[in-house]
């Protein structure tokens, strides 16, 4: 385990009477916090390790939601990712997973931590100018269809509800950690 390096973990509900962007925001910083909090406060070792017959680890779901935060934010922007999350995925589709192995906890926090805030920032910037019904900036559909800014929070949130499972189960392996939600 490290000290040095802390996620932040802590998410404000919202009231029960909130309104759509509200709760879905919320429901993606829920998400966050409990990703940052399975990955969270680990050493390399506890980052990498596996369980077999997976080769699946927490720095790799580190790096590989770093890109994934990166994607969506090309769709709220327009405006492609910085390295070291620039690498085409055609030239090697597993480049996030393999990797992951190489960089030390410090970069892989700061690089999931510094992709989540450019998310953060750019969603926090797009709303204001059309809603959750504007098209994304960047994908489409072959046929041109553009999808709006609520699918892409959803696809974004789905995709951290698929990993924390996976986070939750590699945690639990390494140090025992357990819990739905992150303590305040």
């Amino acid at each position: 385990m490290t000290d040095d390096i802390v996620l932040d973990t802590t998410i404000s509900e919202p009231s029960m009477t909130a309104g759509e962007v509200e709760m879905l925001l919320f429901a993606l910083d829920r998400s966050r916090a409990t990703f940052a909090w399975k990955c969270g406060g680990l050493d390399a070792a506890g980052l990498n390790r596996t369980q077999p017959p997976s080769t699946l680890t927490l720095a790799g779901l580190l790096k590989h939601m770093a890109a994934v935060e990166e994607r969506y934010t090309i769709d709220f922007t327009g405006e492609a990712p910085g390295p070291p999350l620039n690498v085409p995925e055609a030239a090697d589709p597993a480049w996030v997973w393999h990797s992951a192995a190489g960089d030390t906890p410090a970069e892989l926090y700061a690089l999931w931590q510094g992709a989540v805030d450019r998310s953060r920032a750019a969603l926090g910037k797009a709303l204001p100018d059309g809603g959750l019904d504007q098209p994304a900036k960047y994908t489409a559909a072959a046929d041109g269809t553009r999808p709006n800014l609520r699918r892409i929070v959803v696809d974004l949130h789905d995709e951290y509800a698929r990993h924390v499972g996976h986070a939750d189960l590699l945690r639990e392996a390494v140090d025992g950690l357990t819990g739905e939600d992150p303590p305040q």
